[in-house]
């Protein structure tokens, strides 16, 4: 008797062994077992639409629950760089920003590699100048799979435009303003004609022209380099300002919006296609006095994001399948018809559903069709982990030669000083 209890115990051993050995090489792998719920925490900023179809892909995959945890931009960076800094609290899937993705590229041992789930078979989809956003310099890695992108346009006010005596038809003002020298001698002929300003903030002009270059603030060795095309896009911003030609408004204020709403000015280069509802929620009773043109010399991006899966989610073959999911041709579709997101995957613009997409605020403009155009002319540009830094003191140098008359070269110097004092402690 007392064999066969011995056999017994020592066969349940074995077997709880085996299981345990099992259940950790699930985890470990990331898998799962037959039946058991994969739950995936899933960080976004922003208005993303993404519930809708979040929901769908639950019910295709009832195993998998997806849980969206909304936060503004900056705090969920920062909690996302204090959780993989810890090594605890980071999600399975994490939303990066264009201009915060070289940073965590700096922490990549942190990320799993998409590479390894299949990221290289999905790389066609996708606008090569984006995908080359989220991967390291040699392509050996990367960290996110493309979500919208931001190319660049010049929203116009048309009866503005046409009290300066300007073409007011799109691709007639586009023909017209076709060179920064052009926007210059326009921005003198809406002054002379009409006393308004051809912009209402300098960061959009600097921000237009910046966009649009082959390198901005750091070259791939990450060697800051301002002495050139930043250096003449600021100066072009500040002759203008010094010529009351801009005015003094800074991005993002109430008296930002105000303007917008009241047409105190002309245009606004360098606006992407989430811009769209910033204009209409600032100035919702200006339907049909706004309308969309190319920018002059080709369209740069401003913003967009990727979807990234922190190392410490323990499913990231299941958060790969999503985002792939997520991010593919139709889904992206789906997006932008949610929640307007341009989309980052060229096939989409060969849809004649989605090139039919007018606005009729901006006068019945094509949109999805211009935006579409701007898309492919953006150029691949290495923005370095630094990036936010530098952009934030030429910002504030800019701001303060509008509102304080500050000399512009005086200001660029002490920016160009602050700069270097902080890229010193990084």
């Amino acid at each position: 008797m007392m064999k066969k209890w011995l056999i017994v115990i020592v066969f349940s051993l074995v077997a709880l062994f085996l299981a345990a050995c099992s259940d950790d090489g699930d985890k470990a792998s990331g898998g799962k077992s037959d039946g058991d719920t994969v739950n995936l925490d899933f960080w976004v900023f922003g208005s993303t639409g993404y519930q809708e179809l979040v929901d769908e892909y639950m019910e295709e995959n009832p195993n998998v629950k997806i849980t969206i945890n909304e936060g503004e931009m900056n705090d969920m960076h920062n909690n996302l760089f204090t959780s993989i800094s810890a090594g605890s609290g980071a999600p399975d899937i994490a939303q990066i920003e264009v201009s915060q993705v070289e940073k965590f590229l700096q922490a990549k041992d942190q990320f799993h590699n998409l590479n390894d789930y299949g990221a290289e078979d999905v790389a066609e989809n996708f606008l090569d100048w984006k995908w080359a956003q989220a991967q390291t310099v040699d392509g050996e890695f990367q960290i996110g799979l493309p979500t919208d992108i931001g190319p660049t346009t010049m929203f116009y006010r048309i009866d503005v435009i046409e009290a300066a005596g300007l073409p007011t038809d799109r691709e007639e003002l586009a023909a017209e303003i076709d060179t920064w020298e052009a926007y210059y001698e326009a921005a003198k002929k809406v002054k002379e004609e009409t006393g308004k300003y051809m912009t209402d903030t300098p960061q959009l002009v600097y921000n237009a022209i910046r966009d649009q270059q082959d390198l901005q603030y750091f070259n791939e060795d990450d060697e800051l380099i301002m002495e050139d095309t930043v250096k003449e896009a600021y100066d072009f911003t500040t002759k203008m300002i010094e010529e009351d030609l801009i005015g003094q408004n800074e991005l993002w204020t109430p008296e930002w919006g105000t303007a917008m709403a009241e047409g105190t000015y002309a245009t606004m280069p360098g606006a992407p296609g989430w811009m769209v509802a910033n204009v209409k929620g600032n100035a919702p009773d200006a339907s049909g006095n706004w309308d969309i043109a190319s920018i002059p010399e080709g369209a740069g991006n401003w913003g967009g994001s990727f979807l990234t899966v922190p190392k410490e989610s323990e499913y990231p073959q299941e958060a790969y399948d999503f985002i792939s999911w997520l991010t593919a041709p139709e889904q992206q579709l789906r997006s932008f018809e949610i929640a307007g997101l341009f989309p980052s995957t060229p096939d989409v613009y060969e849809n004649e559903e989605f090139l039919a997409t007018t606005d009729e605020y901006f006068n019945g403009a094509p949109t999805a069709q211009i935006f579409a155009e701007a898309a492919k002319s953006v150029k691949t540009v290495y923005m370095g982990v630094n990036y936010a830094i530098v952009d934030t003191e030429i910002s504030t140098a800019l701001v303060n030669v509008a509102v304080d008359g500050a000399d512009p070269q005086a200001e660029w110097d002490a920016a160009i000083e602050r700069i270097t004092s902080q890229l010193e402690r990084q």
